[in-house]
């Protein structure tokens, strides 16, 4: 079973019940929404059903906590500075590099794809 290859199982629901409820007099409401969860978690093996919360929908939501730890991590990104010497350069070369890009001729799809391509590249 694929769940199997993720370590997921099929999560038993707090408080059982019905996960759709039919529109229909006389129509037996179902068990039809299922949720894997990984398998050799404490925390993360069980969901509850929010009958209370279904709308318009003939479904109801599904809800799990899923605990969250404090941890740092670490990132960062690059910056130009507003109204920089550095932003008016990169300015320049974008304007530069635009009007190198020949958009005369896309007849194709692949041409088309291959000029956003390039449109990135200029902008990165």
């Amino acid at each position: 079973m694929i769940a199997d290859s993720f370590d997921l199982m099929l999560s038993s629901p707090t408080n059982p019940g019905p996960t759709r409820f039919s529109d229909t007099a006389g129509e037996s409401n179902l068990v039809i929404d299922l949720m894997f969860l990984r398998n050799s978690s404490d925390k993360l093996g069980h969901h509850s059903i929010l009958p209370d919360s279904r709308l318009s929908s003939d479904h109801v939501p599904l809800l799990i906590d899923i605990p969250i730890c404090d941890e740092v991590i670490q990132s960062s990104k690059l910056v130009i500075s507003p109204e920089s010497e550095q932003e008016q350069e990169f300015i320049k070369d974008v304007i530069k590099n635009l009007k190198l890009l020949d958009t005369s001729n896309i007849v194709t799809i692949e041409r088309l794809n291959h000029i956003v391509d390039q449109l990135g590249s200029i902008i990165e």
